[in-house]
């Protein structure tokens, strides 16, 4: 195993591959601005801000993976504003949970039965500090 989002857990073996690409890690400070009369403003640090990780992942049939259930485990995961681990190399990304904030879906291949045989995800997620966390 990979890792795992949630309910998604990456993998790659001989009989399914669910993986992820281009992994986007961001994060910033807070700082206030204090306008002072005749003189330049003075910056006070307020501490970090949450992080937001974005990336992509591919679900296909013909790689052990079923595309709609994938899908649904991910609109579920959003849907319901779960506040879940992102695990990589079997440690957790960050001292908090990851909420997928949106969601992009492309539906590349469907069969002739209207089945979804290849899709790709757009995931953003962010960072989300339980109440009195503050780390």
């Amino acid at each position: 195993m990979i890792g795992s989002l949630g309910f998604t857990v990456f993998e790659t073996s001989s009989n399914r591959i669910r993986t992820f690409s281009d992994l986007k890690r961001s994060g910033s400070a807070r700082w206030a601005n204090h306008e002072l009369v005749g003189k330049k403003p003075v910056l006070e640090f307020l501490g970090p801000d949450v992080e937001r990780i974005s990336l992509s992942m591919r679900f296909d049939v013909a790689l052990g993976v079923n595309p709609s259930e994938s899908l649904a485990v991910l609109r579920f995961t959003r849907d319901a504003g779960l506040a879940v681990p992102f695990i990589l190399d079997g440690r957790p990304v960050s001292d908090n949970l990851w909420v997928i904030e949106s969601l992009e879906e492309t539906w590349q291949h469907i069969d002739n039965r209207g089945r979804l045989l290849v899709a790709e995800a757009d995931v953003s997620l962010i960072e989300y500090v339980r109440p009195g966390g503050g780390s």
